[in-house]
């Protein structure tokens, strides 16, 4: 997780629990990927387990997820690298580990804009029209079995990296809150969380 952005020396100075959070919008887009990501292996693994009754409308909703968050993705980055407040890293945060999250941060971008893409991909080239949301994608290509396959390797082999880094992602927010006890977790959530201090001297 990436704290630290050249825009944010354009922004007012802050003080208090704002400097160590991210702007509302990054927050609101940042969990909106999260379901949108949840949406997506949640279709995909039903899918696995479906009938051929039930396979149609999980590919409909699969595709269109996969659609939106490709969006999300376009629109975050928009948002990051011009509005966006990224506070800065904890003081105390190596340089090697600085540099760890935010490639981590830009694997991830990478993977949520070229994932669906492969999807896409996959899906033309079985030559066949599909439904994305409410609307018919038309046939735009004769159909090639070995192309299919190879954007459907390449779809499932990034989706499983896609996962590796999002546990990665998650492990390391965890760390941050329960080991190093820093604000890290905290900046990125919903709701305002009181710092993960130790136990509180007794009173006599």
């Amino acid at each position: 997780m990436t704290l630290y952005s050249p825009a944010q020396s354009l922004d007012q100075p802050r003080t208090g629990d704002s400097q160590r959070r991210f702007d509302i919008v990054t927050i609101g887009l940042h969990w909106a990927t999260v379901t949108l990501i949840a949406g997506l292996f949640g279709s995909a693994w039903l899918l696995l387990a479906s009938d051929r009754e039930h396979a149609a409308m999980l590919l409909t909703i699969h595709r269109s997820l996969g659609v939106l968050t490709w969006a999300v993705a376009i629109v975050r980055l928009g948002w990051r690298f011009s509005y966006a407040y990224l506070p800065p890293f904890p003081q105390n945060m190596p340089k090697v580990q600085q540099r760890l999250a935010k490639t981590s941060e830009y694997g991830l971008y990478a993977l949520l804009l070229f994932q669906p893409l492969t999807g896409l991909a996959q899906s033309l080239a079985r030559g066949r029209h599909f439904m994305l949301f409410a609307w018919q994608v038309p046939k735009v290509m004769a159909g090639d079995k070995p192309l299919t396959m190879f954007f459907h390797q390449i779809h499932t082999v990034s989706a499983w990296v896609l996962l590796a880094l999002i546990g990665l992602h998650i492990l390391a927010a965890l760390f941050h809150r329960f080991v190093l006890r820093d604000e890290v977790l905290q900046s990125m959530l919903p709701w305002r969380a009181t710092p993960a201090t130790g136990p509180a001297p007794k009173s006599f």
